[in-house]
């Protein structure tokens, strides 16, 4: 098997784990009610990057995202500068620098949602941008450590059932903002909201969920049968989360909203998202076992 860069590695994780914590942080921001603790952008307040005594512990929570937002694209920096120098494959600098501009432009819309101050909508697109960068994140951690992929293994109807899997999932995921939408958090008390009855929406949210629930008990039982063990743990992995997920949506519902589940709820959401990506490349095991161990040119284009 061929030996990676450690550093490439390490870099990978970090990206997605840097991308997965922003939305923890940025969940913090909304729930909180401190989408205005910084009322302008770049600047936190007329005059002055940092907060101001006056804005509380609002601004420090705001501005804190906002570093963060900076943590995240320096990092995405350092995974595409890694990765030209190293002479990862092609698929893995395509996806740093996708994932480089992207960050990028989330922080551009972050300016916007101020600007707009925080219109469900702007704030909803901010969201969907950091669920498609976990996923983009977590395509590439699996490229850098697990390597190319080899050929397929599985059937085609147990391929078609892993799509199905995500494709339900991503239909849970922007009902699941639209829900968030139409109901108390807005990230401030003024801000707007979209309008939908939240008492309708958590019950339209629900459906997709349970139909989720059983895609992926189908994936497992499959992933039990046949295919590679790998593709069975990761499948075990994203049930384990989608119960958790589960539980914690019903027990928000049934007792007010707390803001520390629900901001729960937003982070299982993208670690979902990741795994859903592992269960999909999953089903394709590593290529690189069968490589021949003095292939220098492969060792070079793995960076190491």
């Amino acid at each position: 098997m061929l030996t990676r860069s450690r550093s490439l590695m390490v870099a990978a994780w970090t990206t997605l784990v840097t991308q997965i914590v922003i939305v923890g942080t940025g969940g913090a921001v909304r729930l909180t009610g401190s989408g205005l603790g910084c009322s302008e952008w770049p600047n936190c307040v007329p005059g002055s990057f940092v907060p101001v005594p006056e804005q509380g512990i609002h601004g420090v929570i705001e501005f804190g995202n906002r570093v963060w937002g900076g943590v995240v694209v320096v990092v995405a920096l350092i995974m595409l500068v890694l990765a030209i120098r190293q002479h990862a494959r092609r698929t893995v600098v395509t996806l740093a620098a996708l994932i480089l501009g992207l960050s990028i432009l989330q922080a551009l819309i972050g300016a916007v949602v101020v600007w707009m101050e925080l219109r469900p909508d702007t704030v909803g697109i901010h969201f969907f941008i950091s669920v498609i960068l976990v996923a983009l994140a977590a395509v590439l951690t699996w490229k850098v450590v697990a390597g190319a992929r080899g050929p397929k293994v599985a059937p085609r109807w147990q391929t078609m059932l892993v799509h199905l899997t995500t494709v339900v999932l991503a239909v849970v995921i922007v009902v699941g903002v639209l829900t968030t939408g139409s109901g108390p958090h807005a990230g401030d008390g003024g801000a707007a909201r979209n309008g939908l009855d939240p008492a309708v929406m958590q019950h339209v949210h629900a459906w997709p969920g349970y139909a989720l629930l059983a895609l992926v008990l189908g994936v497992v039982v499959a992933a039990a049968a046949r295919g590679p063990r790998a593709h069975l743990r990761w499948s075990l992995a994203l049930l384990g989360v989608i119960l958790v997920q589960i539980v914690v949506g019903i027990v928000q519902s049934r007792t007010g909203l707390p803001i520390l589940l629900v901001g729960i709820h937003m982070v299982l959401s993208v670690i979902t998202t990741a795994l859903g990506v592992a269960v999909v490349l999953s089903l394709r095991p590593s290529a690189e076992a069968a490589e021949p161990r003095d292939d220098s040119r492969a060792l070079a284009r793995s960076g190491a």
